[in-house]
């Protein structure tokens, strides 16, 4: 069996552009995570869904019981997935990730997913912390543009900024094509 595991981080509907969060580019995130996966399952890899639900009735994202919970249906997990619910960003926190893990004898994680500089940045940090080998395919991962003070960052540059930090210093960071070659 294989000692690598997909771990798939909150690609659900809230961020869609029909959802209450949306992300840019989204939907080309999703596609290329969609074929991430197809690939792993052909390997024989772990393919492990995590999503995001919020403990708040109320919360505007990710709110228990709405339609936003649900994957984005391209990665919609199948009979054999393993499916991991989070309420923090980092996938790892007071979850069953880090047991699921160990218990099928993971050596190295691939992350694809939402939101490339919240969830994404805190599961692929705490993964290489943790000792599993990593990748971020990156084009499988999404955003949206951010605020800081008075200026807005465009999303691309959010997400190059995380991803250039990642492969620094925690991981590889490679494309769908490159993942996929």
């Amino acid at each position: 069996m294989s000692k690598r595991a997909v771990i798939i981080v909150d690609l659900q509907k809230d961020y869609l552009a029909s959802g209450s969060f949306a992300l840019t580019g989204i939907d080309t995130a999703a596609a290329n995570a969609a074929r991430v996966v197809e690939a792993a399952r052909g390997k024989g890899d772990r393919i492990i869904h995590v999503h995001h639900v919020a403990k708040e009735a109320d919360s505007p994202l990710f709110a228990p019981d709405t339609d936003g919970i649900h994957p984005i249906p391209t990665v919609t997990p199948l009979a054999g997935d393993t499916v991991v619910v989070k309420n923090f960003p980092n996938s790892f926190r007071e979850t069953t990730l880090q047991q699921t893990l160990q218990d099928g004898g993971i050596e190295e994680v691939v992350v694809v997913g939402a939101m490339s500089d919240v969830c994404i940045d805190a599961t692929a940090r705490a993964a290489a912390d943790l000792g599993y080998g990593l990748t971020v395919v990156h084009d499988a991962c999404a955003t949206r543009d951010k605020a800081f003070g008075d200026s807005v960052v465009p999303a691309a540059q959010v997400h190059a900024t995380i991803m250039s930090a990642l492969e620094f210093g925690y991981g590889k960071v490679t494309t769908t094509a490159e993942f996929l070659s």
